[in-house]
């Protein structure tokens, strides 16, 4: 009966582990739908989305505290819990700077900015769609396939350096656009960008963490 307990227990860290990567996921995903109806000028859906997003955000938060609480119970190897808690951690990071950016998407409904100017940041976040999913199924390939986790976390890394070039192009963008938005604007668009490569960098922190993890799994 003991050790049916410490399974169940092994099992639950692991699902709600598993529950915390798709919500982190999504966020990315919602984000991506936001501004992209934001470009379509459909404020309405727009707003949904960053709502759903602000909410998968939150339960990222509570799942991080009782994934610590249950590993510190269960029966997962020290190396296992510890590995574990550092993927929730850098998932709780990406979540936070993707409600960041969703927050300074809220703000911009309000206000003028050019349709133009909006495709590209739609651009940049199709990117971070494709890394953050590239960073799940790396991380899902983790127990099964250490290889192919590591050339899904280089992707990554190839993926979030588009985001970086995006990055610089909106930023000269944003220098010129100083006759059609207004100062206020233009600091929330550079706000928005910046909170956007910093997605792209937690995920890639996230698939360098994977690729140390792939040594050690190989050495196993």
């Amino acid at each position: 009966m003991e050790r049916w307990f410490v399974q169940r227990r092994k099992s639950k860290v692991l699902e709600l582990a598993d529950r915390q990567l798709t919500l982190a996921i999504d966020t990315v995903t919602e984000l991506e739908n936001s501004i992209s109806a934001t470009s379509k000028k459909n404020v309405d859906d727009a707003k949904k989305y960053i709502e759903k997003l602000f909410r998968k955000e939150e339960e990222i938060d509570s799942l991080r505290r009782t994934i610590f609480e249950e590993s510190t119970r269960g029966s997962l190897p020290l190396n296992d819990r510890e590995d574990l808690m550092h993927l929730v951690k850098r998932l709780d990071v990406m979540a936070d700077h993707v409600k960041d950016a969703g927050r300074n998407v809220l703000l911009l409904l309000e206000v003028s900015v050019p349709k133009g100017l909006w495709d590209v940041y739609s651009e940049m976040a199709k990117d971070l769609v494709e890394c953050a999913r590239a960073l799940r199924v790396s991380i899902e390939k983790l127990g099964s396939d250490p290889m192919e986790a590591r050339t899904l976390s280089e992707k990554v890394d190839q993926v979030e350096k588009r985001v970086d070039e995006k990055h610089l192009t909106i930023k000269g963008i944003l220098l010129k656009s100083d006759k059609e938005v207004t100062p206020s604007t233009l600091l929330i668009l550079k706000d928005l960008v910046e909170s956007m490569e910093e997605v792209a960098d937690s995920c890639d922190d996230t698939a360098d963490y994977v690729r140390v993890l792939t040594i050690t799994r190989e050495a196993s």
